[in-house]
């Protein structure tokens, strides 16, 4: 019967949703577990001032690695709307040109953070690959070949960690370490690509709706990745403001009790995360439906998370810090609730990049500023006075961003002839 087969057919739709969910799911669990695995092996295997050394050159590699994100969500944008390529160019020279800056960069961070130089210069080497590396994700995201894309991103945590880890287990200084990582991303890069190669030239999709298609809006330009960057460093600044301010702000201690509390707020944030990758190329082919739907699961997310951390607060700090930090149990559910609230925003960017709104990550400048000058200026300085400024300005930005994505919008008046 038709309604029988309607039926079937989104059933399975549904089932390879699942399947592709779980599969990316999966791939980030396990790219967490190798960049978890590599400080675990370093406190292991190095000397103290080594092991600062490699930690301080990855967190370098973590904010250097941000174009090759927002390089990803704009070539995955760009393929969902119009279905065509043309961003191998576009891509080559945005990671030529973030490796370079980071290899001129290179004396100025080996001097400022007592690092060796040629620790500095090996992070703008692995730079370019991560970042390079953002071309095949974005086509797989866009093209919503979820399975592969779960592949890719496996290979390319194999690739940025499995050099890392190796070198640890050898026994290898933090240069010889970073060293064969470097080697081991450059090598993933052929397979990355392998893998988002289509089976078949992709047709070029219709325009999205409610949008006029303009030539020049079919290609892919530095504009368009310099937004999504824009909008990945926004992310990446407000998600870790409060954790800097914790720390400038706060006594030692105080600011290590802050410190295991934000790892709750950092579950409550990615957890959700695979739902924002699932749903990018229907956002920016103008679904609303999708973008309802998605933003109810994180909701939903959010929700059971904060709850949990209720009534669980102390298991939940037992096992993010030890029994040390007991006393902060209270908070862990608004801990949570800031993550749970930013996963909204990150869901919410995410959707302004891909339909091409103008300054989307905006909202989230301001509201970073906002909560400095809160901290610094209003606040107790306490654990509880720097959480509350972090929890009023994640609830005014999901505030903000979900007035700026859902407001009615004026019906666009002819144009003469």
């Amino acid at each position: 019967m038709p309604s029988g087969g309607a039926g079937a057919g989104r059933g399975s739709g549904a089932v390879r949703l699942g399947a592709a969910g779980a599969a990316v799911t999966v791939a980030t669990m396990l790219t967490n577990a190798l960049a978890y695995l590599v400080p675990v092996l370093g406190a292991r295997r190095l000397a103290p001032a080594e092991l600062g050394a490699l930690a301080t050159v990855l967190a370098l590699a973590a904010i250097a690695a941000v174009p090759g994100f927002g390089l990803q969500i704009a070539v995955a944008a760009h393929r969902a709307r119009w279905g065509t390529g043309g961003s191998a160019r576009l891509a080559l020279r945005t990671a030529a040109l973030t490796a370079g800056v980071t290899a001129l960069a290179a004396p100025v961070l080996s001097a400022a953070l007592r690092l060796p130089i040629a620790l500095t210069l090996l992070l703008a080497a692995t730079t370019f690959a991560t970042v390079l590396a953002g071309r095949s994700l974005g086509e797989l995201q866009g093209d919503q070949r979820f399975l592969r894309l779960a592949t890719a991103m496996t290979l390319l945590a194999a690739g940025r960690y499995g050099g890392l880890v190796l070198g640890l287990a050898l026994g290898r200084g933090p240069v010889a370490c970073l060293l064969l990582a470097t080697l081991t991303g450059l090598a993933v890069l052929p397979l990355l690509a392998r893998l988002a190669r289509p089976a078949r030239p992709a047709a070029p999709a219709p325009p999205p709706t409610g949008t006029p298609a303009a030539a020049g809006e079919r290609r892919l330009t530095a504009r368009h990745v310099m937004t999504a960057c824009g909008a990945s460093l926004a992310m990446l600044t407000i998600s870790y403001a409060d954790l800097i301010l914790a720390r400038q702000l706060l006594p030692g201690d105080a600011s290590g009790g802050y410190a295991v509390g934000s790892v709750l707020t950092k579950g409550a944030l990615w957890a959700p995360q695979v739902i924002t990758v699932l749903v990018l190329p229907r956002l920016a082919r103008g679904d609303r439906r999708a973008r309802v739907a998605a933003l109810a699961l994180i909701l939903a997310c959010g929700t059971v998370l904060v709850g949990a951390s209720a009534l669980a607060g102390e298991l939940a700090f037992r096992l993010a810090g030890g029994a040390g930090y007991l006393h902060l149990a209270g908070a862990a559910p608004l801990f949570a609730a800031v993550g749970a609230l930013y996963a909204v925003v990150f869901m919410l960017v995410n959707d302004r990049v891909a339909t091409g709104a103008r300054w989307p990550a905006a909202p989230l400048w301001v509201s970073t500023a906002g909560l400095a000058g809160a901290a610094l200026l209003v606040a107790p300085r306490t654990v509880e006075g720097v959480l509350v400024c972090a929890l009023a300005t994640a609830t005014l930005t999901a505030t903000a961003m979900t007035w700026l994505t859902f407001r009615p919008r004026p019906p666009r008046l002819p144009q003469r002839p």
